[in-house]
């Protein structure tokens, strides 16, 4: 099976949607038998090409770590689908619901239909488990999916088409690669829903395109996430809680933190325990297998540029490792910044990459009146051990998900759902709300052969119709 899609027009892609709706019809509703098998052939493709896959995402990003990729791109996927089967028997069952004496005698159940066809846009980030990840939650919901991959990430695209190739036909599960100008046709389709991961920007241009078919969304966005370091928090902790989730994939990810509150007085004492920690992980990073490089030239150029427009405007950079900048691999070790003003572009839009404001604040309220004059993040990070000050930030902030005394791990939890919230996103996918995102909740009301609607029928006026108004309008 031929599973590559190259399309630059709109009308193979619009003939591609309408195989995989004719395909799905034939078919609307499969059983949990047959969900179950395509998940557990899914599962043994995704760890049959494992290693290809962990080869190609280091060819795409001239390196990678090969634990970043297994722990970040490939675990959480094998982990979605083993939670899927565990629970998918159970997510099926359609729920009873009261009928209320209103209705008696009848039925009320809510049945959990497949949607259709499901469009998914895959970023560069994490090509593995931000495709293969929402496929999983698609196939157990019963739907066919199209998958438009990035164009930043070839080799590792050519090992998921062979992937999938294994598992689907193309009528069910469908690839397709291009530039640009085939994303925003491919956001335009009439999908049954469309699932964006990426930039606030696009995700703007996104939902303006799936709205002129009535689409439904999930955004998964980002933004700037805030890291608040509270009073009582010693920083060698909060720096060992917090540091890997900036250096995982060398900070591109969107929940990375992306800037840190720290107490005024204690923000030189964060850098040095950042430095010595970084140091003590990673080393020089030039040469250093476990730290990623950014993914291509136009995404270093970016940061450098973000960077020396910060310095420009009077910023102070303190590089977390000697050799600080490797242009030959793409290489940028965390770059500390304070004296940061709002009219640096790096505090202007999401970071994403090894750049980290550190502001220094003189209350826990400032602190929290800094992020909700902010747009709301897609994540952000507590550091404190003091409840009350855990429960102040959880109570008086907005965000798509909080990590305590943690980062980026909160998107590994199976069994609760990840979204954004404002700019940061809409919508949630994992665990049961995914199945629930790619599911139409349909009512199903029955009655048996006494039929008691026919006490509402005209002519109005009788007994029993007044008896009603006097015990329901009360």
């Amino acid at each position: 099976m031929n599973m590559a899609t190259d399309l630059t027009k709109i009308s193979p892609l619009t003939e591609l949607l309408q195989r995989q709706r004719a395909s799905y019809l034939a078919a609307p509703n499969p059983d949990y038998a047959i969900r179950k098998e395509r998940l557990i052939r899914l599962k043994a493709a995704l760890l049959k090409f494992q290693q290809p896959l962990v080869e190609a995402l280091s060819q795409d990003y001239g390196h990678r770590s090969v634990d970043d990729s297994l722990i970040s791109d490939i675990m959480p996927v094998v982990n979605n689908i083993n939670y899927s089967l565990k629970n998918l028997k159970k997510w099926l069952k359609p729920s009873r619901r009261h009928a209320g004496i209103l209705l008696a005698p009848a039925q009320v159940k809510v049945h959990y239909q497949p949607l259709g066809v499901i469009g998914i846009i895959v970023p560069w980030n994490f090509p593995v488990m931000l495709s293969i990840g929402p496929l999983v939650t698609a196939i157990a919901a019963g739907n066919h999916a199209m998958l438009k991959l990035s164009e930043f990430t070839p080799a590792t695209n050519s090992v998921i088409k062979q992937l999938l190739a294994e598992v689907f036909e193309e009528s069910h599960v469908a690839v397709v690669e291009g530039e640009a100008d085939v994303a925003a046709q491919f956001s335009a389709l009439p999908f049954d829903h469309l699932l964006f991961t990426g930039s606030t920007t696009v995700g703007r241009h996104v939902m303006r395109a799936a709205a002129n078919n009535l689409t439904p969304v999930t955004l998964e966005l980002g933004g700037k996430s805030p890291v608040i370091i509270a009073p009582d928090m010693p920083l060698e902790i909060a720096v060992e809680r917090m540091i890997y989730g900036k250096c995982l994939n060398a900070g591109q990810i969107c929940v990375a933190p992306d800037y840190v509150l720290c107490p005024k007085a204690k923000v030189a004492e964060f850098i040095q325990a950042y430095q010595t920690k970084f140091q003590a992980m990673y080393g020089a990073i030039s040469h250093n297998k476990d730290y990623g490089s950014i993914i291509n030239a136009r995404q270093f150029e970016r940061l450098l540029t973000v960077l020396e427009d910060a310095k420009a405007k009077g910023a102070k950079v303190i590089s977390a490792s000697n050799d600080a900048i490797d242009s030959q691999h793409r290489k940028l070790a965390t770059q500390l910044i304070t004296d940061t003003t709002e009219d640096m572009l790096l505090m202007q839009e999401e970071i994403f990459g090894p750049l980290l404001p550190v502001i220094g604040y003189d209350s826990l309220d400032e602190a929290i009146s800094y992020v909700n004059h902010r747009a709301r993040p897609l994540a952000l990070y507590v550091m404190s051990f003091d409840e009350a000050s855990q429960q102040k930030i959880l109570k008086q902030t907005h965000s798509g998900g909080v990590c305590i005394n943690e980062t980026v791990f909160h998107v590994a939890a199976d069994d609760a759902p990840f979204g954004g919230i404002g700019p940061s996103g809409m919508g949630h996918y994992h665990g049961k709300e995914g199945f629930l995102t790619f599911s139409h909740a349909k009512t199903v009301l029955s009655r048996g052969r006494f039929n008691t609607g026919k006490f509402v029928h005209p002519p109005y006026g009788t007994f029993i119709q007044r008896m009603l108004m006097k015990l329901f309008l009360r």
